[in-house]
């Protein structure tokens, strides 16, 4: 079960990470070269974004994501596939990461328990913020 946001504030972060991606370049590349969309991103992810109207703004986003989660386990490109960071969301809408393969095996060897992650979109640009925290204290 995921935390409450309340039970999460004041907690310690880990690491950071934000990126922000043009939406019409995203665009360009999956219209392009549809190889790019089956490289980066997992099969839930491509329904989802599929859904909208506009897919390019939250492929854009998922992007962001994956790139500011890289960044925060401190991994380049080719540290981790993209496909090993998954954005998913709750039922409420709120993102959520899940990791797999390589990203998983280094996030626990930084010793990161949960992540927080928001994402945001203009007409222009998308952005993802990424934050690593420590496991949550056991109950007693």
């Amino acid at each position: 079960m995921e935390p409450e946001l309340s039970e999460l504030v004041g907690t310690n972060v880990l690491s950071i990470g934000a990126d922000v991606v043009e939406i019409d370049r995203i665009r360009r590349i999956t219209t392009e070269r549809p190889r790019f969309v089956d490289r980066v991103y997992t099969e839930g992810e491509q329904a989802y974004c599929r859904r909208a109207i506009d897919p390019a703004e939250r492929f854009a986003a998922r992007f962001a994501a994956k790139e500011a989660v890289m960044k925060a386990l401190g991994v380049g490109l080719g540290g981790t596939d993209f496909v090993e960071i998954e954005v998913t969301k709750l039922e409420s809408g709120q993102p959520v990461l899940a990791l797999h393969g390589r990203a998983a095996r280094r996030a626990e060897e930084l010793g990161i328990g949960g992540w927080l992650l928001t994402l945001s979109h203009s007409d222009t640009v998308a952005l993802a913020i990424a934050v690593a925290q420590p496991p949550a204290p056991s109950a007693l």
